[in-house]
């Protein structure tokens, strides 16, 4: 749909933007003819990314259209800005600088592009930010807490004369604080990266913020570095194996990961198979199922692997950890089997590293080496017999 939409996008834009302060009276009068000043050159190429778009237009300019039917027009230093753009046509400026990034799971993109001096405010506070370098940045003071993205702090977003706010498709629960925003003068880009099928759709979106931090080549590079994990795993079988990934809530409920999300993707891409064929709502924007004890042990007990969520939950240190959160646990194939791993709290706020994560998953189901016990994002919880997993 989003490339369909892009051809009138394209039509349209000829007509719309040959009006530069800089343009010669001959271009407004013959805009319609893409040559007079305004044609497309090209557009971005995406692998598996399909909720943004991205066509170049000659001079430098180019046009991101994303999901949600917003478009920006992304206007390079030393050109001019279109006077008439179309009243559904964001312009930013560059250097676009002193963005407000409430989505978290761009973080990690912008910094492995370097590129975190490009943020001045966070809708995150610092203590609950894993990546390192971003909770370094706000312990300096050189990213400030701006508020969640339901109650913002407007009057330090406005003093901190803020080019663009970054926000997660959370926004969209409290749609008066994004038309405040924009009343105040700040540009709103609602990431849609989670609505990616792929995972490495999620990861794709480094591209979009590559592009409007000036380092589009860098993020190309990034994602191919990525890509290429998926690439080798490609002529890989299947391992039939099944895996149950899930979390134990206070309460005593499992919250297991809905049927098809993007991390049962990776799983899949790995070469196993999610434990639940049918599981949660595929029309449901939510995520993860809350299900009973007893419901989730009549499937998950029989899960060659165990995956524990410990990023939401927090991590363990033993199987005997894992087992005192419900005792039927300890029926479980897995753990009888000594095939129980645990997230490490990273591990969703590293957009930038899907591929590597999906070669631990494979690395899990099918590599025999007993000492094995550590991987990027995930570690071996030790047997009830105290046996070592190596976890730092």
């Amino acid at each position: 749909m989003i490339k369909k939409r892009c051809i009138s996008i394209a039509m349209v834009i000829m007509m719309t933007l040959p009006l530069f302060s800089g343009c010669s009276r001959s271009m407004e009068e013959n805009g319609k003819n893409p040559e007079n000043g305004w044609q497309q050159e090209g557009s971005m190429e995406l692998k598996y990314a399909e909720n943004f778009n991205v066509d170049y237009y000659k001079g430098g300019y180019s046009l991101i259209s994303i999901s949600d039917g917003s478009r920006y027009l992304i206007v390079p230093e030393d050109q001019d800005i279109p006077t008439n753009p179309g009243e559904d046509i964001t312009i930013l400026k560059q250097p676009i600088s002193n963005i407000y990034l409430v989505a978290t799971s761009a973080m990690c993109l912008f910094d492995a592009l370097n590129s975190l001096d490009s943020i001045s405010l966070s809708g995150t506070k610092a203590k609950d930010w894993y990546i390192e370098n971003a909770r370094a940045a706000m312990e300096a003071g050189d990213i400030t807490y701006a508020g969640k993205y339901n109650i913002p702090d407007y009057e330090l977003i406005m003093s901190s004369n803020c080019g663009l706010a970054i926000e997660s498709t959370m926004i969209n629960h409290t749609p008066e604080v994004k038309e405040k925003l924009k009343e105040l003068g700040i540009p709103v880009l609602t990431d849609q990266s989670s609505y990616e099928s792929h995972p490495l759709g999620r990861t794709e979106w480094i591209k979009l913020y590559g592009l409007l931090t000036g380092k589009e080549s860098e993020a190309k590079q990034l994602f191919d570095e990525q890509a290429e994990y998926i690439d080798k795993l490609a002529d890989q079988e299947k391992t039939d194996k099944t895996v149950a990934f899930f979390y134990i809530s206070s309460s005593g409920n499992a919250i297991a990961r809905k049927s098809g999300d993007y991390v049962t993707r990776m799983i899949e891409l790995a070469g196993g198979n999610y434990i639940f064929d049918h599981l949660g709502n595929p029309e449901s924007a939510t995520s993860t199922v809350t299900l009973e004890m007893e419901e989730f042990y009549a499937t998950a007990k029989d899960a060659d692997f165990i995956i524990y969520n410990s990023t939401i939950d927090g991590e363990l240190s033993s199987v005997e950890e894992l087992i005192g959160k419900n005792s039927l646990l300890k029926d479980f194939k897995a753990v009888k089997n000594n095939n129980v791993w645990c997230t490490s709290k990273n591990m969703f706020q590293e957009t930038t590293q899907f591929g590597l994560m999906i070669s631990d998953i494979h690395r899990v189901l099918t590599d025999d080496d007993k000492d094995l016990t550590e991987l990027n994002f995930m570690y071996k919880l030790p047997a009830a017999d105290g046996e070592s997993n190596g976890k730092r």
